[in-house]
């Protein structure tokens, strides 16, 4: 290794915090999200819907974000091992946790299923047709659900694998970017669903960019700090206004799907963000929490806690959503999203400290 390199690799080992940071805070916006308890938009006049729309979009740039750490550390173990051998380890850090908690999750939602039936509700087609109930939920549970970016995540990775060759080439990030943008324009056009689940291609980009950083990690660091907060600053409110409004735009046009991640603006928006987060760099108070211990089990673990623990919680206030106004749905979604974020972390805490830790991955 040359003196370059050396430089290189020290400064990279002094400033890789970061990385903790950006996981911490992508991983409570992805919680926020979901914390929601009804499908927006849902109200009828402009302002409410402005206000919604801002807080959604505040935490937009968490999936990419996440993406983008993703292709960050990927790059490193890409170096480090072979294909083959970097596909063993990630079927036993992801791939096995990940199946574990689907497979407790069909059980709980099974269980569920079973106790309303014996307290007189219909049990529907679980006792009717077992086999097609079971492969109904299953199939929902994988593509229609938290779980499937997981999956989409490792078919990513695939992707990238099968063009290791060519990582570092320009034209592979513009044919993943092309591919990308597809999806936002087709939230217009609707040439296909679009439907986060529908994206089986459209987060690759945000994973081969994470390795590009990576390899020039030490250029574009040196340029987000040297230039100025109020660069900043005046980007963030720019683009978060522009991801407001196209989405205000999308309703109007009566999109279903008008907060996609995808949108152009919500990728501009996530990029900004992504770069304020690497010029704040490392924030020591979230370190305490341990993300890179705890991160992928809580997500993990959060869509049974939103699915099974919550209702329990919320069902027997019988709060009507619907005639509720954006002040108190906000504070209901951030209610949510404190109990499940607490409740996620807590669980990911003591399960590492046990034999079980494998169901928590990395």
């Amino acid at each position: 290794m040359n003196p370059t390199q050396l430089k290189q690799t020290s400064t990279l080992n002094k400033n890789f915090d970061f990385v903790n940071t950006i996981r911490c805070i992508s991983m409570m916006g992805i919680l926020f999200e979901h914390s929601q308890i009804a499908h927006a938009p849902m109200y009828s006049t402009i302002g409410a819907t402005i206000v919604e729309t801002g807080v959604l979009q505040f935490f937009k740039f968490s999936t990419i974000a996440f993406f983008l750490i993703g292709g960050f550390l990927i790059n490193h173990k890409f170096q480090e091992y072979s294909a083959i051998q970097y596909l063993k380890n990630r079927f036993k850090n992801t791939v096995k946790p990940w199946l574990f908690w689907i497979l407790v999750y069909l059980l709980l939602t099974m269980l569920d299923r079973t106790v309303a039936y014996m307290k007189g509700s219909d049990g529907g087609l679980m006792f009717t047709d077992f086999w097609a109930y079971i492969s109904d939920l299953g199939y929902r549970v994988l593509f229609f659900s938290p779980y499937w970016f997981i999956l989409n995540f490792l078919i990513c990775i695939t992707l990238l694998l099968i063009f290791k060759k060519y990582l570092y080439n320009y034209w592979l990030g513009i044919l993943f970017g092309i591919i990308s943008l597809s999806y936002s324009v087709n939230l217009y056009y609707k040439w296909f669903e679009t439907t986060h689940t529908s994206a089986l291609f459209g987060f690759v980009f945000y994973l081969w960019l994470g390795v590009f950083l990576n390899k020039y990690y030490i250029k574009v660091v040196e340029f987000i700090k040297k230039s100025s907060w109020l660069m900043w600053v005046l980007l963030y409110v720019a683009t978060f206004s522009l991801g407001v409004w196209e989405s205000m735009h999308l309703i109007k046009l009566g999109s279903t799907d008008a907060y996609n991640t995808l949108r152009i603006s919500n990728i501009i928006y996530s990029l900004v963000s992504f770069g304020i987060l690497l010029k704040i760099g490392s924030i020591k108070t979230l370190d305490k929490l341990k993300p890179r211990e705890t991160t992928f089990g809580i997500y993990l673990i959060h869509s049974i806690v939103i699915e099974r623990f919550l209702p329990l919680i919320f069902q027997p206030l019988k709060l009507n959503v619907a005639k509720f106004n954006v002040w108190q749905n906000t504070g209901l979604l951030l209610g949510r999203f404190v109990i499940v974020y607490i409740l996620c972390y807590l669980l990911s805490s003591l399960i590492v400290k046990t034999k079980m830790k494998w169901t928590v991955g990395q």
